[in-house]
């Protein structure tokens, strides 16, 4: 696995501020193997509160067990755009369902 490779491609995939989808698809040309590596380390960073960099990692993976724990830790703080952004690029359907059940409520006591 070339090393330097990989961090070229997590520097250049950083997570944009906002509510912007990201991607569908991980990053292309990473094997098997080194995804599976990438998404080791992004659990080992994820569990020591270094979200910020396990994030990158799942995002540049397409690791989708990742990115809905990243949108979990955003609905914990209250932050549902946030963590939608992140329940869609991990192709969870039922996490994002819950965020638009709750955006419309609130919706629909403003609109009140």
């Amino acid at each position: 696995m070339d090393e330097n490779k990989i961090k070229s491609t997590l520097s250049a995939h950083s997570i944009p501020e906002g509510f912007i989808k990201v991607t569908d698809k991980p990053v292309q040309g990473l094997s098997s193997e080194q995804k599976a590596v990438l998404n080791r380390k992004g659990n080992v960073l994820f569990n020591e509160g270094k979200y910020d960099a396990a994030c990158r990692i799942f995002v540049t993976t397409g690791y989708s067990d990742g990115l809905a724990r990243i949108g979990d830790l955003y609905m914990k703080q209250n932050q549902s755009l946030t963590a939608l952004k992140y329940y869609l690029l991990a192709n969870n359907k039922a996490k994002s369902e819950a965020v638009y059940e709750k955006i419309a409520s609130i919706i629909s006591i403003l609109l009140k």
